[in-house]
């Protein structure tokens, strides 16, 4: 598994000029994404609605809606 590229604006592009937050979303050379994001897990695991798992070794992660919406349009439709 390799990254293949970035999805979205980079860090410094969105004014991360510190490297204090630096979300990210990355597409996968296996389809997959990874995120970098704040890990969020323990204030939202009990959020969760009743219809969501989250294995062991999952986490769930934040990222600021700017880096999302940055990404929207890099995300391939299929």
């Amino acid at each position: 598994m390799k990254i293949i590229r970035r999805i979205g604006s980079s860090p410094r592009e969105r004014g991360s000029m510190t490297g204090e937050t630096c979300p990210d979303i990355f597409e996968l050379s296996d389809g997959n994404f990874a995120v970098i994001g704040t890990d969020a897990t323990e204030a939202l695991d009990a959020e969760l609605p009743a219809d969501a798992v989250r294995a062991d070794h999952e986490r769930i992660v934040v990222v600021c809606r700017e880096t999302l919406i940055r990404a929207k349009a890099h995300i391939p439709d299929d």
